[in-house]
């Protein structure tokens, strides 16, 4: 039997049409003959007020997280009402919803008592609106005479105690998955299971990153050996470039794990960043599709794409990035401190997303989100303060501002004139580059720019090099 993992994110269960539409997708391939895994995330938007009404609650508002559970019972119970006829599903789901929405504030109440919000308490908060969807999803399935169960990831996602950006642990993942779905798919039932959460070896709940419901989908694929995980959102794949700011972008019909991987880190908002990784490993076809058009065939995600030498095939950039410096002379020929530079970043929990350094090392330089820039200058100013005293460095600073445009494509391996293309794109526009850095993949070249240069930057590559 062939098997898929299909996942709606938050627009594709964002109001009762968008909740019709994924259940009519899931009930066709399931009348086929096919086991279907579904995944779900929460109704677009509800993390972020679930977010927010924990937040403010910890500030001690008693009244925007009464305000949040009133508006979030109201687009739940609209979609059931809506959408759910029979009566004794419609009563049993809206208990249900009322039951998830009295533990949360319950939950806000007690936060707003100790005045503190921890990470560990925001998993358990956020965690419902997953919880909420995957109930909705499953009942409109029965009342289509599709066997389903909703699921809660809990079961079966089995992870360490990173709260809010929690890892997997893949050989008791692998076994939960195995005991807790292969049953239903037997009996030709149609699991509904949360996306974004997992639990704890002691139970407690975790969340896996915002986006996470993409990882749970491929992580559910690994599990069950799929033979395609289907990605559902609301725009046609992959793109070449973001569609609000580049008009003329069109679907990327097959891209590689490689070229998908880079724009996922380089800001790409299709998939999350870690989504690829489990399926690398079992080479399970990835596909993203839209939705609300899925006749259309979207983007096929395979471990090596077709030979398309010399091609950029998408352009990409992220914003609200700080670049820090550390300069000195008397860095040249000294071991070690490109060492403690980034061991004082780690220590600041601070993600690097891109390095540039002179090869006469008198500075090396490094991009981090701009809100960590602050903190970040400080901690190294301290590791450093004996070399800033004897001159050995002269300045650490950080610019502001700033954005990395990233060109992608795995056919700009080894191929000639590549980065002339890109750079006289540029000065045709007169945009100045900053920094420059490419992997030894060659699979990706970023350019740090101003963030003013930021839309010209990507329209003028994606003019230019996108083939």
């Amino acid at each position: 039997m062939t098997t898929l993992i299909m996942k709606f994110g938050g627009t594709s269960v964002g109001s009762p049409a968008a909740f019709r539409q994924a259940a009519d997708i899931v009930s066709g391939q399931a009348r086929k003959g096919k086991g279907v895994v579904v995944v779900v995330s929460a109704m677009s938007g509800v993390t972020d007020s679930l977010t927010h009404a924990v937040l403010t609650a910890a500030a001690g508002d008693g009244d925007r997280y009464l305000d949040t559970c009133i508006e979030l019972r109201r687009r739940h119970v609209e979609v059931v009402e809506e959408l759910i006829r029979e009566q004794q599903l419609r009563a049993a789901l809206t208990t249900a919803i009322d039951d998830e929405i009295d533990e949360f504030r319950e939950l806000c109440a007690s936060v707003r008592v100790l005045g503190e919000a921890t990470s560990r308490v925001m998993d358990v908060a956020v965690a419902r609106g997953e919880r909420l969807s995957a109930r909705v999803l499953a009942s409109l399935l029965r009342q289509e005479q599709i066997r389903s169960e909703a699921v809660d990831a809990r079961e079966v996602i089995f992870t360490d105690a990173t709260f809010q950006n929690a890892n997997p642990i893949a050989e008791v993942t692998r076994e939960r998955i195995g005991s807790r779905l292969t049953p239903l798919l037997a009996a030709d039932a149609v699991p509904v299971v949360t996306g974004f959460i997992g639990a704890t070896a002691d139970g407690e709940t975790t969340t896996l990153g915002r986006g996470g419901s993409d990882y749970t989908a491929a992580i559910l694929g690994d599990g069950l050996d799929a033979d395609a995980v289907w990605i559902f959102t609301d725009v046609d794949g992959v793109m070449t470039a973001d569609p609000s700011t580049v008009p003329g972008a069109r679907v990327i019909p097959v891209i590689s794990y490689a070229e998908v991987g880079e724009l996922a880190y380089f800001g790409a908002k299709v998939l999350h960043p870690r989504t690829i990784r489990p399926v690398i490993e079992r080479e399970i076809p990835l596909w993203v599709k839209n939705t609300f058009a899925p006749h259309l065939p979207g983007t096929r995600i395979v471990r090596q794409s077709e030979n398309t030498h010399g091609t950029v095939k998408a352009v990409t950039v992220i914003k609200d990035l700080s670049m820090v410096t550390v300069a000195g002379r008397g860095m040249i020929g000294v071991p070690g401190i490109a060492g403690r530079t980034f061991d004082a970043v780690a220590r600041e929990k601070t993600s690097v997303l891109m390095i540039s350094q002179a090869s006469s090392e008198q500075s090396i330089c490094f991009v981090i989100p701009t809100q960590r820039a602050d903190a970040v200058v400080r901690t190294l100013e301290e590791e450093m303060a004996r070399e800033i005293v004897r001159r050995d460095i002269d300045r650490i600073w950080a610019m502001n501002d700033i954005v990395i445009v990233t060109a992608v494509g795995a056919g700009m391996r080894g191929t000639p004139g590549i980065s002339a293309r890109l750079f006289g794109a540029l000065g045709r526009a007169e945009i100045n580059v900053i920094a420059i850095a490419q992997g030894s993949s060659e699979c990706s070249t970023s350019l740090v720019i101003d963030a003013v240069d930021a839309t010209a930057a990507v329209r003028c590559i994606h003019k230019e090099v996108i083939l």
